[in-house]
């Protein structure tokens, strides 16, 4: 058994610390024994793991539990990189969110999380030109999720939304790796265009609560946009907008600031 973990933890160190903090859950929680091997440590990999959580969440008594987690594991199956941005996802919470003190909890318990990989199915389905699926999970993640994802909109790796309520993303939407969001932001339009609408997020980009950025403007990698602000015109890299409109306020602060999640305004300059 030990020389299986050293293994896996060599191979797949997300998936084996996921694992052996499962182990470490049922012990602590016996009555959480059920829900965390049907989840986790039932599965061989990762990939079936989040398969089986996904078709939990989504399923209903329009499309059952079963041709979701067989949607979801064609997909894992033909596009390797979907789990791989599901790690990247997990390392993200658990580094930014100070609510998170194990890689466990996203996959069990964190709904930002969940929807953005039920996202990530979307957005494989309407690229392999399967429209009517994909919005039907789209549809499911808003319903289940209180998140609303066009599955077409691109969504980088490396992505935490904290608290999760009521996110909004367009269709042409773009969000870059390491971009952090908190709750009730939109990324959205700003009328009945039909072309490219929807804002373009660059790498490391933290969003406050309750921003709103509108139209296909660029906020520029390792910016912040403060709580409340809706932003209508472009960002410039490494700054820190705020207000209604937002303005450009002071420099970002830091170098990654959707890795310190610091909200505060203390550049002035």
């Amino acid at each position: 058994m030990a020389e299986r973990r050293a293994k896996l933890a060599e191979i797949d160190p997300v998936w084996a610390r996921i694992m052996r903090e499962a182990e470490e859950a049922v012990a602590e929680e016996p009555l959480l024994g059920g829900l965390i091997h049907y989840s986790v440590l039932h599965h061989p990999t990762l990939e079936r793991a989040l398969s089986y959580r996904v078709s939990l969440k989504l399923a209903n008594g329009e499309m059952s539990e079963q041709i979701v987690r067989e949607i979801c594991d064609e997909a894992y199956n033909s596009e390797p990189d979907l789990a791989m941005a599901a790690r990247a996802d997990i390392t993200a919470t658990f580094e930014r969110d100070p609510a998170c003190h194990r890689f466990l909890q996203p996959l069990l318990f964190f709904k930002g999380f969940q929807a953005i990989q039920a996202h990530r199915i979307a957005n494989w389905l309407w690229k392999e030109g399967r429209k009517d699926l994909s919005y039907f999970f789209q549809m499911r993640c808003s319903e289940v999720f209180g998140i609303d994802i066009h599955p077409a909109a691109t969504i980088g790796r490396g992505i935490m939304i904290d608290h999760a309520h009521s996110i909004v993303i367009g269709e042409t939407a773009v969000v870059g790796d390491n971009v952090s969001m908190l709750h009730s932001v939109t990324l959205g339009g700003t009328g009945k265009e039909e072309e490219d609408r929807h804002p373009k997020i660059g790498n490391g980009v933290l969003i406050g609560a309750g921003a709103k950025v509108l139209g296909n403007i660029r906020v520029g990698h390792c910016s912040r946009v403060a709580a409340g602000s809706v932003v209508l015109e472009e960002v410039p890299p490494c700054t820190t907008v705020a207000g209604v409109p937002a303005r450009i306020v002071g420099k970002a602060g830091c170098d990654q600031p959707s890795v310190e999640m610091d909200q505060l305004l203390h550049d002035k300059g």
